[in-house]
């Protein structure tokens, strides 16, 4: 299988279409665009139903083989077990829990305690890998862009990994304490941690800038170094999401909660496209989906877009308690835009239109198609709060905040469409990265309580225990303490890398 980018570099001339290993390393294409594949593999409803007799690793080889098909079977099979033996805390990997009527996909039991484990535990293997199949000699310098999770993950995934270094930047008092401290405190020979003044859409413009400038490229490759992302913009980081889409469906026929073949719909909470853009790719492949409901919080860009076919960055920004959401630019629907055109100059006429205007209007016939596969609704901090309390009086189910906006805006697309299929709310993060704002949900005052204490008085409440990796940071020293303007993160990065 062979991967072009959404703007158009491979799409015309094959030549310049590239294997999944050299696209992993590379990470971002050249003209600005990210790296789709060519075409989407279809699978039988047969594939679909041998997967409930399977565990998750087996899975994930079964999934990954269709698109990563310059790795050999043997290559794929270890970074599995690379990645994901021993690691998390529960032995499904990514365990489907009921929840009143609702199906509750469980993505944080991993060693960070949020989805991006699920993807980022993998990246680097598959990417240590595709150093050695390419005979690359270069370090590799995975620049990271956070709203909290992606860059905690990345850093335990990338720490003291050969030929990589890792640089990842967080908007300063836009993460929760937990999150901040997961950052602080790694350790590691080739990591780097700051943050900078500004919201995540800085940090993220930041790093896209620092790939497209080529006198940067240049000054790094005389160092003998090479940029790469762990952000979703990279293949290798979105492959491994499409995996626990077919898992959780295996899971639910296995259980018996649904009938092979049968359709179901997934409510995603997201910010930057890619939890939800696995889903569709998961639903094109040929998996039983209906609905993709996408969740946003206040800063709602995505449901505007769904809802009306125009994107508009130019809005307030609001730092609310589900902050990585916190997200006006998602690179992902850069992805989705391609699929569903087919135009790569159509797709660059509109990120350009919307690096120079703020926004784009994607027009009806965009509009039309987006229905046809997804519904949006949002949720601001009142209701999240509320849903975490009303969920946690009827079953005993603690939410975290990202998770209670994806269930708020399931039961807004219940009420509305009166769909009778199976739903799956898709859960991010473990409710003890919020602890404050849960417990305020829950009734409880947060005030004056250092992270730690917070922690306790969860548990009080919570029949799960907190997670290791979260408790155990107690006492750990801060490691990484520098706060930089955003303009400097150019220098930042070049400092980091000459080390």
């Amino acid at each position: 299988m062979k991967f072009i980018s959404t703007r158009g570099i491979g799409a015309t001339d094959k030549t310049q279409a590239m294997d999944s290993a050299a696209a992993i390393i590379r990470g971002l294409a050249p003209d600005g665009g990210l790296y789709v594949p060519e075409e989407l593999p279809r699978v039988s409803a047969d594939f679909v139903a041998q997967l409930a007799q399977v565990d998750y690793a087996e899975r994930a080889r079964r999934v990954l083989s269709l698109f990563l098909t310059d790795y050999t079977d043997e290559e794929i099979t270890g970074c599995i077990d690379r990645a994901y033996s021993g690691k998390f805390d529960d032995e499904k990997i990514a365990p489907v829990k009921q929840v009143g009527d609702k199906s509750v996909l469980e993505l944080w039991h991993g060693p960070t305690s949020a989805f991006k484990d699920m993807a980022l535990q993998l990246l680097p293997q598959l990417l240590s890998t595709a150093l050695k199949k390419t005979g690359e000699k270069n370090t590799v310098l995975i620049l990271v862009a956070t709203s909290g999770d992606t860059g905690k993950a990345a850093l335990a995934g990338f720490a003291d990994v050969d030929q990589t270094k890792i640089c990842v930047f967080y908007p300063d008092g836009g993460v929760s304490d937990i999150q901040r401290l997961q950052m602080a405190t790694q350790a590691g020979a080739n990591v780097s941690v700051l943050a900078i003044k500004g919201n995540f859409d800085d940090a993220q413009t930041g790093v896209k800038k620092i790939f497209g400038d080529e006198a940067i490229a240049k000054e790094l490759a005389e160092m003998g170094v090479h940029l790469s992302s762990a952000n979703s913009i990279n293949w290798g980081r979105l492959v491994p999401q499409i995996v626990y889409y077919f898992s959780a469906y295996a899971d639910m026929v296995a259980a018996g909660t649904i009938k092979s073949g049968e359709a179901i719909d997934f409510t995603v909470p997201t910010g930057n496209f890619g939890n939800i853009l696995a889903g569709f790719y998961a639903r094109q492949m040929g998996l039983p989906v209906g609905k993709l409901v996408c969740a946003s919080n206040s800063n709602n860009v995505l449901t505007d877009f769904i809802q009306t076919g125009y994107y508009d960055r130019k809005r307030e920004f609001f730092k609310t308690i589900s902050p990585s959401m916190d997200i006006l630019v998602s690179s992902n629907l850069e992805r989705l835009l391609y699929h569903l055109t087919g135009d790569a100059n159509m797709v660059a006429g509109w990120m350009k239109e919307l690096n120079d205007n703020g926004g784009y209007d994607a027009g009806e016939n965009m509009l039309v198609r987006l229905s046809n596969y997804f519904w949006a609704g949002c949720a601001d901090d009142a209701k999240t709060l509320e849903t975490i309390k009303a969920v946690y009086d009827e079953y005993g189910y603690v939410l975290d905040t990202h998770t209670a906006v994806a269930w708020a805006v399931a039961e807004a697309y219940k009420a509305k469409t009166h769909s009778d299929r199976p739903m799956v709310i898709v859960s991010t993060a473990s409710p003890y990265k919020f602890s404050s704002s849960v417990l305020e949900a829950l009734g409880e005052k947060a005030d004056g309580k250092d992270a730690f204490a917070l922690l306790e008085a969860l548990e009080c409440k919570n029949p799960v225990k907190a997670p290791q990796g979260l408790a155990g940071l107690k006492g750990l020293p801060v490691l990484h303490k520098e706060v930089v303007e955003k303009d400097d993160m150019p220098k930042a990065v070049k400092t980091f890398a000459g080390k």
